[in-house]
């Protein structure tokens, strides 16, 4: 699991605002566990649809720990994504 803990810095703070006007150009995946907060409290592909213009991914049948909740789906999805 990936999580982003950049604004926790005063430089951080700097760099976000020098990227505010760009976009990640590569294809960016996104999942979280549907037992956990985060699509609850978000829409996850929104939040990152902001950030990026090829945003994939979807909710896995998990908690918190996708890859020892949900391993074989997550490998799939992977997989998928890899060969697009």
């Amino acid at each position: 699991m990936c999580e982003d803990y950049r604004a926790g810095a005063t430089i951080d703070f700097q760099h976000d605002e020098a990227d505010l006007n760009r976009k990640i150009a590569c294809p960016l995946l996104v999942w979280w566990g549907e037992k956990g907060n985060v699509g609850s409290l978000f829409d996850p592909l929104a939040v990152w649809r902001e950030r990026a213009s090829d945003v994939r991914g979807r909710s896995m049948p998990s908690g918190h720990n996708i890859q020892l909740e949900a391993s074989e789906q997550l490998l799939a999805e992977l997989h998928n994504f890899l060969r697009a």
